[in-house]
Formats: structure tokens, sequence, C-alpha cells
């Protein structure tokens, strides 16, 4: 192998693409420089060395790192080629290739043999892969039921263990796997909560280890997703990477050493399920390492900007039970971003440009059809005297100029592979009164402009956000550089997506403009504001995402499998009544009028916690009408003639004597009925149905005037992806009203004491919510789980139903 100087090696690193601190960083390491330097000379010279692309460029270092100055290795050029024309493409792929080469000497060499050493040509796709996991699932289910979520790292390596799965994408397995795993133990609770025991006094454990020595499993430390994955890995304060050094010493002077985030939100719509998950990162990475998060409004565009959304974040994230440390606006900096961009300007990193939107997508590389790939070119005024741009700069700030006449852009890089580089917008004209700065402004910095500025204003030490903005780290970080300002680290995590619904702000606007929905807060969307008046617990959500974790891919979660995390919260925390959809009377004879036994039913059985309340057991009840046929059948256990039936926890059972009808149809609607309250000849039945029953005295029963059934509003899991549009993917039966239901007394019991949910198993996501319509939740029995509608009045009851109580009801 060739011997190199560290110039050379720096000319080399950089041709290729290798920024200086990277350069620096494999300069470090003599053996693994001099070996990649070899390896870059054995790129094809038919391959143009800035054209290799950051992929296989981080390729190429990885198998410098295996070759490690080794010059003993025949065969290595081949495995160079096989990076460069993409027939290896992985880390692993690479590493196969050269323990191939190492052992085989030149003369015994095989083309054939090299390739299915390394894998070349073989996929495996993701539906393979789900497919042998859930096999592996199903042979060791026994002791993953048992073992439960703490099997889980052991499951992902054994199944990275798979000869099947040698060759398949490694990302894909830790999704996989959280899904199957899921379906199968359903969400964390309890069991899965891994809690530290006190060290005993004495330094003595029931092993006989002295000294204080710790089992593994009083070491092992309790995991969530902020111990875990990319929260898990993350840097810590100090730590992230500055170009001026000494502007870390000033950030930890002012933070304390302490995390600090913040959740930007841009007031402009309504936050929806995905933005719940943001709040989470942000907020509980702050307060799980004991920092602060800010709350900043990112209100830059007062085009779209309206007070009714400020206010809706807010509520949002104090519903979702996190406390801003402080709430911040960009605006607040208005004078600071500008003081900015004047030095910018005078430093040369910054121009006023008149390009048209159609010349900077040209000078972008646009090509005239509209397809990029184009040559790239500067704008005409890009070299335009400082001077000259600080007098128009000032033009701007005046409202000399209308919008789209001029803007500030930032001199970058238009050679750059990146386009965050390619010469960004900072300012823009924008003709409208701003919420909190009046007519001072004619003009607004952009969010490429703004975020990183404030991030470094505020002193964040993990600027968090999702993957869509990984290429704008580069400008964030020039842009700091340039202007010797701290510099946040941003890092970027994968969004939440719901299959099934949407969350444009556009079409959610034209669902609420043309009457399918009832309006932003319709528990049909997904909104935060929707699912909040729906009834879904916000502990629900975290607990939720916190199952799901966080990684740098996409999370796209079904509908259904939302739902079911809800369903499986609300059993743990919600209160059970008798709820009567489609009322049928009962009248028992042989009871006197003014009969009445309290009957003591437990909100929750086996719970003690919810306690229990007494039922008056009283001449007239109502059962539902599907719990009454006029003939018995093998497979029916519920009330007929000659089919006694048992009421939920009154002592005796009770037996149909007779049936009024309606004249033209024939339906019953009284049921006479005795009560076999004869001791000596009491059975039991084949089963309990419950009921509701009818006493003055009690306020009984409770009458709803409308039970609101939530279905999906789409039909597909892409409604965006209907040919015909996604308002043709409506679901008819989105929302199907019931009129005339009961529901025993103790509603106004639970409605008085509501919130009355028990927090939720695991302290970490018990959330203390505030009063309102929608913390009035309980289970119907057989029915599913309900929330009160803030369309309820003091005459007028109105209920949601949150979820059904199985996943098949749903589909059915």
């Amino acid at each position: 192998m060739s011997s190199f100087s560290e110039d050379e090696l720096v000319a080399l690193f950089s041709k290729v693409g290798f920024q200086d601190s990277k350069v620096k960083e494999i300069l470090k390491n003599k053996k693994v420089s001099q070996s990649l330097g070899t390896i870059i000379e054995l790129v094809p010279s038919s391959v143009k060395e800035e054209d290799l692309g950051k992929s296989k460029i981080a390729l190429l270092h990885n198998l410098a790192s295996l070759v490690k100055g080794d010059n003993s290795i025949d065969n290595l050029k081949t495995v160079v080629s096989a990076i460069v024309d993409d027939r290896l493409s992985t880390n692993l792929q690479v590493s196969e290739a050269f323990k191939y080469v190492k052992a085989t000497p030149a003369d015994k060499f095989n083309l054939k043999e090299f390739e299915i050493a390394s894998g070349v040509g073989v996929t495996v796709t993701d539906e393979q892969v789900e497919k042998r996991i859930a096999q592996y699932i199903e042979e060791n289910k026994q002791e993953i039921e048992e073992k439960r979520y703490r099997f889980v790292p052991s499951l992902l390596g054994n199944v990275k263990s798979l000869p099947e799965l040698k060759w398949a994408s490694p990302a894909s397995f830790k999704p996989i796997i959280d899904k199957l795993v899921l379906e199968l133990l359903g969400p964390k609770d309890e069991r899965d909560v891994i809690k530290k025991e006190k060290k005993k006094k004495g330094g003595d454990n029931k092993k006989g280890n002295k000294g204080g020595k710790k089992s593994n499993a009083d070491s092992e430390p309790q995991r969530n997703m902020f111990t875990e994955g990319f929260l898990g890995d993350l840097h810590k304060p100090g730590e992230n990477p500055q170009m001026w050094p000494e502007l870390m010493a000033e950030h930890l002077k002012a933070t304390g050493g302490e995390v600090r985030t913040r959740f930007p939100p841009e007031p402009n719509g309504f936050l929806h399920i995905g933005h719940s998950k943001a709040i989470m990162v942000n907020f509980g990475y702050a307060k799980f390492h004991n920092g602060k998060c800010i709350l900043r409004y990112d209100d830059t565009n007062p085009e779209a900007e309206e007070q009714v959304y400020f206010d809706s974040i807010l509520r949002c994230v104090r519903w979702l039970g996190f406390e801003p440390w402080k709430i911040t606006h960009s605006s607040d900096y208005f004078d600071k971003l500008y003081q900015l961009a004047l030095q910018m300007i005078k430093t040369g990193y910054a121009y006023v440009d008149h390009s048209t939107s159609e010349q900077v997508k040209a000078q972008r590389g646009v090509k005239p059809d509209g397809t990029p790939g184009g040559e790239r070119f500067p704008s005409p005024w890009r070299d335009r005297p400082v001077e000259e741009s600080l007098a128009e700069f000032e033009k701007m700030k005046k409202g000399e100029y209308k919008p789209g006449e001029a803007t500030l852009r930032m001199k970058q890089d238009i050679e750059s592979p990146s386009p965050q580089m390619w010469d960004l917008v900072a300012y823009r004209v924008v003709d409208a009164s701003h919420a909190r700065t009046g007519d001072k402004w004619k003009m607004y910095p952009t969010y490429d402009f703004t975020h990183c500025l404030v991030d470094s204003f505020e002193n964040i030490s993990h600027s968090l956000c999702t993957t869509e903005f990984y290429l704008s780290r580069e400008s964030y970080e020039w842009l700091c550089d340039v202007l010797h300002v701290y510099r946040p680290a941003q890092r970027e995590y994968g969004r939440l997506n719901i299959t099934g619904t949407i969350m444009s702000k556009r079409k959610i606007a034209r669902l609420v403009n043309e009457g399918y929905v009832r309006g932003w807060d319709d528990p049909r969307l997904y909104t935060l504001e929707s699912l909040r008046r729906r009834g879904v617990p916000p502990g629900a959500i975290l607990s939720f995402i916190n199952t799901l974790g966080v990684t740098t891919s996409t999370t796209n979660i079904q509908a259904t499998r939302f739902e079911s995390a809800v369903r499986s919260y609300l059993d743990s925390t919600t209160p059970r009544l008798m709820m009567i959809e489609k009322p049928l009377k009962v009248v028992i004879d042989n009871l006197d009028d003014d009969y009445e036994e309290l009957v003591d039913i437990p909100f929750k059985p086996g719970s003690k916690d919810f306690g229990s309340r007494k039922v008056p057991f009283t001449k007239t009840v109502y059962i539902d009408q599907s719990d009454y046929r006029d003939e018995v059948s093998k497979d029916y256990f519920r009330l007929a003639p000659g089919q006694p039936v048992g009421l939920m926890r009154v002592p005796f059972n009770i037996a149909v004597e007779s049936v009024e009808r309606d004249a033209t149809t024939g339906e019953p609607t009284v049921i006479h009925a005795k009560y076999l309250n004869d001791v000596g000849a009491h059975k039991k039945p084949k089963t309990f149905i419950q009921w509701v029953p009818e006493s003055k005295k009690y306020n009984s029963p409770v009458h709803i005037d409308e039970v609101r059934v939530i279905n999906q509003l789409f039909l597909s899991e892409n409604p965006s992806a209907h040919p015909d549009g996604y308002l043709s993917d409506i679901n008819p039966h989105s929302e199907e009203v019931l009129k005339g239901a009961l529901i025993e007394p103790s509603f106004v019991e639970i409605e008085k004491k509501s919130p009355l949910n028990m927090p939720f198993t695991n302290p970490d996501f018990s959330i203390k919510e505030t009063e309102g319509p929608e913390t009035v939740r309980f289970q119907g029995l057989r029915l599913g789980y309900f929330c009160k509608d803030k369309d309820s009045t003091k005459e007028k009851l109105i209920l949601n139903r949150i979820v059904t109580l199985k996943e098949d009801s749903a589909k059915d």
C-alpha cells in the first residue's frame, strides 16, 4: 500500500466529500487513515469522487477500519469496486466481503463465491422478515409470555442471528418485533416496570454477597423511551460540538449544565396525534433528566396565525400533563434577528435578491418542465455590493417592496449537494399586521433563519425534531457558525402517523367547512382537541407512545392499534356501569309497587380502589331488547319463555310470565316476569344480564338523549390515495346516533366525582386531569367505553363512544 503524507490525506478525504471535522477525526487513527487513502485511490478512474455519495463514502471508511493498514490483503480493489457499483450496500456486506478476500489467496479467488459470501443480489423483503419473526415468536411464545417485555432485547438479538435474515435490513427488525409483541402481549403495564430495590443495610443480600454488591435484578435500571433507542443515545449537555469552543462555556454557565429542550409549534392550526409524540419527546426528555422545556410559538407568518391556535396549543400541552418552563415567541427576538441579518450582509454572507420564484427554481437546477437535475447557477444579485444590499434591506423593512419583489438570501454554497445550502431565504416581505408586534415590521424572518438562532438564544441543549428536517441540520449549523453564536445540536427522530385518517389542515378545513364533521374537535378526527372531546385519556396517549419508543424511522400505526392501546388503558382506569342501548320494559308482577332492594355492585369487579355503589332493584326494570327472545335455542342463554335469567348482582332470577306486544309490528313492548325468590327452589342461571331500574326516589333511569357511536371516518387506510379524492372515501357510518338509551342512576355519582378514573399503573404516565365533560368516562357493560360530550346540557345528556370493548366489535 502507498504511504501518504497528512496533507495528501486531507486533500483526498476532502475531495470525496468528508467534512473538516470528520477529516480530523479520521486522521487521529494513522492505520485507518492510510488504508482509507489507499482505498480511495482504488476507486475506478471512471467514477468521479464527488459523485460517490455519503453512503458509499461511509462504506469505504468502514472498509478502511477493517483493513487497518494490513498490506497483505489481495483483491481489495474488488471490494472497492463492488461498493462503488452498489453490489455491496451495507456494512454487513462489506464486512463479509472483507472476510472473504482476507482469507482467500489471489490465485484461489472466485468472483461467484465472493458474491455469495457477501450477499450480493440477495433481497429479503419486509414481508419475509415479518413472517420469519412471527414464526420465531410463535416457537418461543411461552417464554415471551412469561418474561414479557423484558425478553424483547434478547428477542432482537436472537432474530438478528437467524440465518434466513442475515441479509435483511436490521432497521426493520425492531419495528416488526414491537408490532408483533404488542399484538401478543398488549401494551406495557405494571408487570413490565422494573423497579430498583432499596439496598439493605448491612451490605448482605439474600445470596450472601458481601460488601453491598448488587444482584442483576437490583442493578437493572427502569427502562422507558427516554433510556432506550434514539433518546437513550443522545449526547449529554456540553457534548455537542462547536466551531467556536468558547461559546460552550457560556452556554453551560447559562444552563447550569442541565438539559434544555423546546416545543416550537407554528400557531397556524390545531395540533394532531403526531404532535403528541413531539410534545412527549421534548417535554418528557427534559422532565426525565430534570431539565427544562420551553413552549415557543413560531409566529413568523402573521397571515396564517390566529389566537385560537395559540390557546389550543397551550391547552393541549397541559392536557397531556406538561407545564412549560417558559412560554416564548419567535417574535420576542425579531429585533435581535434583524441585527444578525444586518451582520450577515456586512460580512458577505447575505444579499438582497429580486429573483422571482420561478427564477429561484431555475437557479436551483429545476428544468423548464419542472423536473430537477438541471445545472445550478447563482442569482445575478448574489455579488451585489454590501452597501447596496444594506440599502435594499432597509427598503424591505420600510415596506417599499411588495411580497415577492425582494428577499434576503443567505450566501451559502450553490455547488453543495444539499438543497439546504442553495442560498436559502432569510427574510421575505409580508404585507400583514402581526398580533404581537403590530405594523412595526413589513418583512419577517423565515423558519430556516429563525429556528436555529432562537434555539441558540434560548440555550437549547437538544433541538429535537422529526426526520423531514434532517437536511436542515447542515444549514442550521452553518448559520450558527457564520454568525459566531452557540450552536445547539439538532437531532431528528421519526414522526408518528396514524393510517386511515388525514392530518392536513387544508383537508380537515374542507371537512369542517363543508359539514362532513361537526368542527375541528369532531371526535372522528385525530386532532388532539378531537381526541380529548372523544374521551381518549391523555395518559393513554402517553403510554401508547412510550410503548412505541422513539427511533429514526417514521412510525405508521393503524388506527385499530391505537384504539387497542386506548381500550387497554380504559380497562384499567374506568368504572363500569349498566347501560341499555335499546330498552325493553320488564314488570315483575309478584313484587309490590313500592318494592325496593338495594343491591351492592362494585364499580370495577376485582378492584377495591374504585369502590362500589348501591343500585335499587324495583318492580320495574329495563333490559336490552337483545336480551330477550320469544324462543329458546341451543346457543342462547338469556331471557326467554321457559328460560329464567339472572339480573346482575340481584339475589334471585326472573322468569317470563307474559308478553305485551305492539299491535302493528308484533314486537315485545313489555315483559311481565316473576321474581323467583323462593330460596329452596333457586337455581344458578345460565347467564346474568344487565338492567336499569325504574325509581322516582332514585331518579332512575337516567335518560340519554344521544349516544354518538364513533367509527372510522374513512373506509381505507390511505384516504388521500382514493382516485376520486379523499372525500369519496368517507365512511357513511362514521357516526351513528342512537336515541332513547338508558343508564343506571349511579352515572350521577360518576359525574360528580369526575374525573373518577383511577391513575394508570405506570406512575410515569399518570395524568391528573382538570374537570371537563370528557373526563366523565365509564365502561358501559357489553357496549364499550363512553364519555360525556361537551354538547350536553342539564336537560340533555349526550355521550360519545370512545372505543368498543373489543377490536372485533369495531370491525363488525
